[in-house]
């Protein structure tokens, strides 16, 4: 096994092991606190140019399989583990995960100190990163400073399907959505269908009346990777869905965009929120959910108020415990909400399920109500 090289944009620099490909990959250092679920964060394409570091020490004892895919690939810029596991030891697995790293071309580095590495991206924030198993470390951070930054970065269009696409519905059809792919993951739909919820996924892209033809009963944000203040496309595409008084909910990047919709800012977050064990208020149920996160970019809004949009009223549905950011809007005059963190949740944990239940009640109330 070849040696490895980790070099912050800050010159902090990890030695240890080859894990995956060999070769050198720079991105945005960020770390996830899952302890499991490595495959669906591989495929997440919120990761889209990030370098992943797994502060659970023991990775890769599942293996991967044919099942948790969240889309087409692997989006990680970069992996980095503590121990990796020597085999997989589960029934569904059909390969290493090591391997698959390889066929993907994802490089990454094991036996790194994973918890001194975080707690420097907790005290310095997340920064640029590269790994290498070719450069040496100064040549290393001469790439890595000069690698873009993810402030400013407008990726939903990468990583978003090429064309619109259709997940029907399980059993009876009760409704039928578009979705916005900003980069979606696939437990999102298999969701909404079990609901009886068919969903239209449509480009990053798609206007306003591409989302709106053929008259859905809704329209769904999806997650994605970036910054919300480079997608005014998506933005453009929002407002024209809330003008039309359509049901609207949207998930983690979609909760940034519909808050940019309305008229408030976003920023970026010291370091983010990724894993799998984040305690959220929801303010409507008065109740602590455990949540899935993937997020660097927050909504600014007042949590003591109300704010006054062109839409009416919104106020913050959700907050954050660990930092008070917010992790939710609900709109108070049209029919809209959203949420930061993953309702899906693959994998794990399940606690915002019903926020799929809720898009589908708001849809059926404001079918009555026409």
């Amino acid at each position: 096994m070849s040696e490895a090289v980790l070099v912050l944009e800050d010159g902090r620099t990890f030695r240890g092991e080859s894990y995956g490909a060999t070769g050198t990959t720079v991105g945005e250092a960020v770390f996830s606190t899952g302890m499991t679920g490595y495959q669906e964060t591989l495929t997440d394409p919120s990761y889209h140019r990030q370098v992943v570091v797994m502060t659970a020490p023991h990775i890769g004892n599942t293996g991967v399989n044919e099942d948790d895919d969240e889309s087409r690939r692997i989006w990680v810029a970069g992996f980095v583990v503590r121990d990796p596991a020597r085999r997989p030891a589960n029934w569904r697995a059909t390969g290493t995960l090591d391997d698959e790293l390889v066929e993907n071309g994802v490089v990454g580095i094991s036996g790194v100190d994973t918890r001194a590495l975080t707690r420097h991206l907790r005290d310095r924030g997340a920064m640029r990163v590269g790994i290498s198993t070719e450069l040496d470390a100064d040549e290393l951070l001469a790439r890595v400073q000069a690698a873009p930054s993810m402030s400013g970065a407008d990726l939903a269009p990468e990583v978003t399907t090429p064309e619109a696409y259709t997940v029907p519905a399980v059993g009876e059809k009760r409704y039928t959505i578009s979705a916005l792919d900003l980069g979606i993951k696939a437990a999102t739909p298999r969701h909404l269908a079990e609901l009886g919820v068919e969903t239209r996924v449509l480009p990053a892209t798609a206007t306003a009346q591409e989302l709106l033809d053929a008259g859905p009963d809704g329209v769904f944000l999806s997650n994605g990777p970036g910054d919300p203040a480079a997608s005014d496309y998506a933005v453009e595409a929002v407002r024209g869905v809330l003008d039309a008084g359509r049901p609207l909910f949207g998930i983690c990047f979609g909760n940034q965009i519909l808050g940019r919709a309305l008229g408030l800012g976003t920023y970026k977050l010291p370091f983010g929120h990724r894993g799998l064990n984040q305690p959220v208020l929801d303010r409507v149920t008065d109740s602590v959910r455990v949540t899935s996160q993937n997020h660097g970019f927050a909504v600014d809004a007042p949590l003591d108020r109300a704010t006054d949009t062109p839409y009416g009223r919104v106020e913050v549905s959700h907050v954050g415990l660990n930092d008070q950011v917010v992790e939710g809007l609900r709109c108070l005059d049209v029919p809209a909400f959203s949420v930061q963190f993953h309702p899906e949740a693959a994998a794990g944990p399940h606690d915002a399920a019903p926020l799929f239940q809720r898009f589908v009640d708001l849809m059926e109330d404001t079918r009555a109500q026409a």
